[in-house]
């Protein structure tokens, strides 16, 4: 059977380029290869090509951990600097420039707890000071954001560490006070005064929570150790006013 020259030539021409897709293919995957290769090479204890050694890839090895490893310690305490930034700007009152930081901070050690503490507290700050505008939806939807804000941020730090009292404290504070929330204070409220113990603020807060939700008989309770513990006459008036308080609910 003969070929016409046409279909010939079409042949070969297809030929022709399959050889050089496959020829670029090729090329592409050894010239990916050989710069790997250099790669390694420029970890190499001496360089001038890869090891050829178990002994120098071990070394490469080595040399690649340690760089590594000096990356994880550098990063680490690029996050202790924005932290101590942040705990500067909020010295200073500057907490929205140290929510900034903390997110910052937050980045570069996501698993230590205090820097999702301390951006609990500036966002409970802010969201006090909000008042909003047209751009931003309006001071109470600003406020809310920043106040749930504040909630994750200290429950994240008690996820990371249970016996970290301080964010329970804030909780306790934010649940109170501000989103009206008491049900829920008091468990992190009581928590908190175990493991800060004869600590006479959880305590005072602790007891309105149990005023707020009618457990009386435990707010009387607490006012009472109040009175044991602290020597400062504005807190002892404090819990003898709130004490006549709450009995003459509980007897009334």
């Amino acid at each position: 059977m003969k070929i016409k020259k046409e279909t010939f030539i079409g042949i070969v021409v297809i030929l022709v380029i399959g050889a050089l897709v496959l020829g670029i293919s090729v090329y592409r995957k050894y010239r990916f290869r050989d710069t790997l290769a250099t790669r390694i090479a420029e970890l190499g204890p001496r360089g001038g090509g890869p090891p050829a050694t178990i002994q120098g890839l071990r070394e490469a090895i080595a040399l690649y951990e340690a760089k590594i490893e000096q990356q994880v310690k550098d990063g680490a305490q690029t996050g202790v600097y924005w932290k101590i930034l942040a705990t500067r700007l909020q010295d200073r009152g500057l907490h929205s420039e140290a929510l900034d930081a903390l997110e910052r901070a937050i980045y570069y050690t996501p698993a230590e707890p205090t820097p999702h503490y301390l951006r609990g507290v500036s966002a409970g700050i802010v969201a006090k000071s909000s008042y909003g505008s047209s751009e931003t939806g309006g001071g109470d939807n600003l406020r809310m954001r920043y106040f749930e804000l504040a909630e994750r941020a200290f429950l994240r730090a008690i996820e990371l560490d249970e016996k970290y009292a301080r964010p329970r404290y804030g909780l306790g504070v934010l649940y109170v006070f501000e989103l009206d929330r008491p049900e829920e204070a008091i468990p992190h409220l009581e928590r908190y005064v175990e493991l800060a113990k004869n600590e006479v603020d959880g305590m005072f807060i602790l007891a309105r929570a149990y005023y707020m939700t009618s457990r009386y008989e435990g707010a009387v309770d607490l006012y009472d150790q109040i009175l044991k513990i602290t020597k400062d006459p504005k807190k002892r008036l404090d819990a003898e006013q709130n004490k006549a308080v709450v009995l003459g609910l509980l007897y009334d």
